[in-house]
């Protein structure tokens, strides 16, 4: 079944194709069916895959080549895709959560006249995030990689009659494109000093005690490479445009921005496992920025109020944590965490989706309130959703984010305390939302509460199938204190295993779970006694900085945009109109005045025509007697 892998990125390139060139003519009901199918290909394809790579007959990695890509010189790239555990995986991840958010947008998007073309973008996108999972080599991760930015770009600015949207699909495609260079650069690097792009002999050589390259080399590499993630898993300092990114359709957000684009980053670096450990400080590195962004982010989520921009934020925070797992040398934890993460993240914002549905449009938590008594379902798996993001003991993001915090705390108890208040604020600020959204009374307008109402089935389906993930989601990774067999690691130890970390004894291993527990249940029980009467007053102080995001979007505009804008209005001014254009301008301006002084010569007299032609024989005769010798 693996050499029929192709099969798997092309059902949603066939999709695309179908809906891309018949969107205007093509029913909306069609082009939704046509969009869910090829997914769905997809998900069963994944699925037989996924079972033979785990049989124990599999030897793999299986490389299938479709076709020479690039040959020359001793650099040869084919277009080649890599079936093993690790890939095997997000395609279960990306297909499966892929197919249960198209069947959502059937429903969500129904009433949209761009329904057709919106299917034709997600496929698209799913398409181009198969390509960046199933590549041989990174130049193939990079084509999925550019592809899943401009889906992203098409998807976010979807409703582009409205310009804060296109703003923020613009944001978003900038801010991608400059992590993509340092992505570039360290492929540039990789051919420079080994001559391949192909994992398999990109890791060989480096595993090799005969190759000699200088291990700045590999720091470079490693350092490129990160900064590529940043920018498309959004951390720091290339995060604010995923906030900003909910301007785009709900089930985008669920897709794009919670289980697959955005957790990239965290695929590459765990793919690239065996340069890194070659490169303790860039580890380094990547530990404290993933440990800064999930408390900044954090901290943001606390005072947000719309019910998207809360869950956003929780995004970025999570893929802090899954960063702060790779910097520890965690890698198949940070892998475990993305596939919890796509199920109750998932969740979370398709319940987001459902309530805005009901609200007709409304995004702010400040006036709803009281939903659950008309949205059973949606408020049964959306509180799913919060016990997992929050570690709760039995759902799936306890058993991940503990792994996590276990791991950090072997390497770092520093590090661990910092973990911990994120995970804090995680547990709080998940709860204020769900209780400004569905406890309490409705604080919205008396026509909004009229039209109240649980969402159609083909929305709440996914939630609840989501849900049910989100439970059991977790066993498979079962941790040592509970079980001796983490059926994850396993599966994925042939090219994916932890890196650098220390065995901790039960005893603490059961104490940190308490502590990370405790602090948890104790948070929630904080935002229910805080939000259970809520007043909403002007906020000031800390809680304004909170509410304005660390000012870090002002602060770009003041140190990056402004100065950027003001040399360009300089270059414009001087280089570009009085320098370049004035001298194009010039030189027309000086042959049209020559040509209008020539063109008095052309009198018409014919006296004066021998006259010159006299004066020219004589100049002639001259030239050749004085200076012609």
């Amino acid at each position: 079944m693996a050499n029929l892998v192709y099969l798997v990125p092309l059902f949603p390139l066939i999709g695309f194709l179908i809906n891309g060139i018949f969107w205007k003519k093509m029913p909306k009901s069609l082009g939704g069916a046509i969009g869910t199918t090829a997914i769905l290909a997809s998900f069963i394809i994944s699925l037989l895959i996924f079972f033979e790579v785990k049989s124990p007959a599999f030897h793999g990695p299986v490389i299938v080549t479709l076709f020479d890509f690039i040959s020359s010189g001793t650099l040869h790239v084919p277009f080649a895709f890599q079936v093993d555990a690790l890939s095997a995986l997000f395609l279960l991840i990306i297909t499966g959560v892929g197919t249960l958010i198209h069947v959502y947008s059937t429903s969500y998007m129904h009433h949209d006249e761009g329904m057709v073309k919106y299917f034709a973008f997600l496929n698209l996108f799913v398409f181009s995030m198969l390509l960046l999972v199933l590549g041989a080599n990174y130049l193939i991760m990079f084509i999925g990689w550019e592809g899943v930015g401009l889906c992203s770009y098409l998807l976010i600015g979807f409703w582009f009659k409205n310009r804060d949207y296109t703003n923020a699909a613009k944001k978003a495609f900038v801010m991608n494109r400059i992590g993509d260079l340092g992505f570039l650069i360290g492929m540039l690097l990789v051919i420079f000093n080994f001559g391949t792009l192909s994992y398999q002999d990109f890791f060989g050589r480096i595993s090799d005690a005969s190759t000699v390259v200088p291990a700045s080399t590999y720091n470079w590499i490693a350092l490129c490479f990160f900064i590529g993630a940043t920018g498309k898993s959004a951390q720091i300092p290339l995060y604010t445009w995923l906030p900003d990114a909910m301007a785009g359709p709900t089930p985008v957000s669920a897709l794009i921005h919670a289980a697959t684009m955005v957790t990239a980053g965290i695929y590459m670096i765990a793919r690239s496992g065996a340069l890194y450990s070659l490169t303790p400080a860039i580890l380094q590195v990547i530990a404290i920025v993933g440990m800064a962004t999930a408390l900044i982010a954090a901290t943001i989520a606390i005072r947000q109020y719309d019910i998207k921009k809360v869950l956003a934020y929780s995004t970025v925070s999570q893929l802090g944590f899954m960063f702060l797992a790779l910097g520890v040398g965690a890698y198949t934890t940070a892998v475990f965490h993305v596939m919890t993460h796509a199920f109750f993240k998932a969740l979370l914002f398709l319940g987001s989706g459902s309530v805005i549905h009901a609200m007709g449009g409304e995004q702010d938590i400040r006036k709803m309130g009281g939903l659950g008594k008309h949205m059973r379902i949606t408020q049964a798996t959306f509180f799913i959703g919060c016990l997992a993001i929050s570690g709760v003991p039995g759902l799936s993001g306890f058993f991940s984010k503990d792994e996590i915090l276990a791991n950090v705390f072997a390497h770092s108890p520093v590090l661990y305390v910092f973990g911990i208040l994120a995970a804090m604020m995680t547990a709080f600020y998940m709860f204020r939302l769900y209780v400004l959204t569905f406890n309490g009374t409705f604080r919205g307008t008396e026509e909004q509460h009229h039209h109240l109402h649980e969402s159609p089935a083909a929305m709440t389906l996914p939630l609840v199938v989501l849900a049910i993930l989100s439970i059991v989601g977790g066993y498979v990774g079962l941790p040592a204190v509970i079980s001796e067999h983490n059926a994850l690691a396993a599966y994925l130890s042939p090219v994916v295993k932890n890196f650098g970390t220390h065995h901790l004894s039960h005893g603490t291993e059961w104490g940190l779970m308490g502590l990370s527990v405790a602090v948890s249940v104790a948070m929630i029980l904080v935002a229910y006694g805080v939000n259970r009467k809520p007043n909403f007053t002007e906020n000031t102080g800390i809680a304004k900085i909170l509410e304005n995001k660390w000012y870090v979007d002002e602060i770009y505009d003041a140190i990056v945009v402004k100065p950027l804008k003001a040399l360009s209005d300089l270059l414009d001014k001087f280089v570009e109109r009085q320098g370049i254009d004035g001298v194009v301008n010039g030189v027309g301006k000086t042959v049209r005045w020559g040509g209008d002084r020539l063109r008095l010569l052309q009198s018409g007299q014919v006296g004066f025509y021998i006259f010159i032609m006299v004066l020219g024989i004589v100049s002639l005769f001259a030239i050749s007697f004085f200076i012609v010798k």
